[in-house]
């Protein structure tokens, strides 16, 4: 009789019986199931039988309301993030006191209680700063700003990146937030070049080793592309050419070189010029220009968006907003039924098979087959010979 232990006996946590042929130094290893003989075999994984990754959630559709209030040009993200602290703004008759909101443009968005006007299309000025102006709305030490010397009748402007106090030329405005930000970027590798006047002396071979990048002060700045014109008495007059833009990046890099800049100006950004743009004047980049010298690119990380609002909207008032009123292409067409409602057909078959199908009913074409168990009636009158 086989060794055998009660559940309920006494001897339950006693050692089990042993085998004969059992090695005490394997007692803890692997072995087959079901007593197979061999050793142990990792069953291989069987990716057939996996479970499926699980799909990534779709990002929420919408905006925060910051980015919402700054395109319609009412004030900058962070003004309006103050706007939404204070009460100001109201989402679909509710006041929300918290900026941390993505609204859709199906909600309705009001301001002191009046509600958002619509989104401008996206614009891009090119202004030729002065000398002594600082780039920002409101100087905490009120000096004078970019933005107290624009001419009237233009919209409310953000600055594409910023230009010293002491430094002139091209400063881009514009009133996409989102576009300024992008534009911003050193990863979309828009060129800045920069004519700079040094007191000081530098050669072409010191400016070369300049296209490595360098450290200054603990500050890593990329590389950068230097050409010495020409010398003028104690200066000098150079060509600086960067994508990083970081601040007074090249007064720091001139200075370790041993220059003193007493002379910046910024003559291109990216695609855009300087020119024969006079000093404190506006340019206005036309769209058709703006939407070829940004790309599909820029444009889709951007958001931007060229229509007008007008454009936007649809003549027809029984077509839905946002959708073009239906028009059947190709072989479908719209005809009225024996009640007047407009139904949609559409013809099958090719053109060769429906002209075949109306020279055989008019009687032309190749001869029809006669019926199936139908020969024809026998004439059984005799023949003239």
């Amino acid at each position: 009789m086989d060794w055998q232990e009660h559940p309920k006996s006494d001897r339950r946590f006693a050692e089990r019986p042993r085998r004969d042929n059992e090695d005490d130094s394997k007692i803890f290893a692997r072995r087959p199931a079901f007593g197979g003989r061999g050793a142990y075999r990792k069953p291989k994984p069987d990716f057939d039988k996996r479970s499926a990754r699980e799909e990534t959630k779709p990002k929420k559709s919408g905006e925060r309301i910051a980015k919402v209030l700054a395109r319609a040009g009412l004030a900058s993200r962070r003004d309006a993030e103050e706007m939404v602290v204070q009460g100001r703004v109201s989402v679909n008759g509710r006041v929300i006191n918290s900026p941390a909101l993505d609204v859709t443009a199906n909600d309705v968005i009001a301001v002191d209680g009046k509600p958002l006007p619509p989104r401008e299309r996206t614009r891009l000025f090119l202004y030729h700063k002065p000398r002594g102006l600082m780039t920002t709305h409101a100087d905490p030490e009120g000096r004078p700003t970019v933005f107290d010397h624009l001419p009237e009748g233009l919209p409310r402007l953000i600055s594409i990146g910023r230009l010293d106090f002491n430094t002139e030329g091209l400063l881009l405005l514009t009133n996409d937030g989102g576009l300024a930000r992008v534009l911003e970027l050193p990863e979309t590798g828009w060129m800045r070049r920069y004519r700079v006047r040094a007191h000081g002396a530098v050669t072409q071979a010191q400016l070369d080793e300049l296209k490595g990048g360098i450290e200054v002060d603990g500050v890593k700045y990329g590389p950068i592309d230097a050409t010495l014109e020409h010398d003028q008495g104690a200066n000098v007059w150079l060509v600086f050419a960067i994508r990083e833009g970081k601040n007074r990046e090249v007064r720091n890099v001139l200075a370790h070189l041993g220059l003193e800049v007493n002379r910046l100006i910024r003559i291109s950004y990216g695609p855009f010029q300087l020119g024969e743009l006079g000093e404190g004047e506006v340019e206005e980049v036309k769209t058709r220009v703006l939407r070829e010298q940004l790309g599909e690119r820029v444009i889709a990380q951007a958001g931007a968006d060229f229509a007008t609002p007008e454009q936007r909207g649809d003549d027809r008032e029984d077509a839905p907003r946002g959708k073009k009123p239906f028009k059947p292409a190709g072989k479908s067409a719209l005809v009225s039924d024996r009640k007047g409602r407009r139904v949609l057909v559409q013809r099958s078959g090719s053109e060769e098979a429906r002209e075949r199908n109306e020279r055989e009913a008019q009687g032309f074409g190749p001869p029809r087959r006669p019926k199936r168990g139908y020969h024809g009636k026998r004439d059984f009158r005799p023949r003239d010979e």
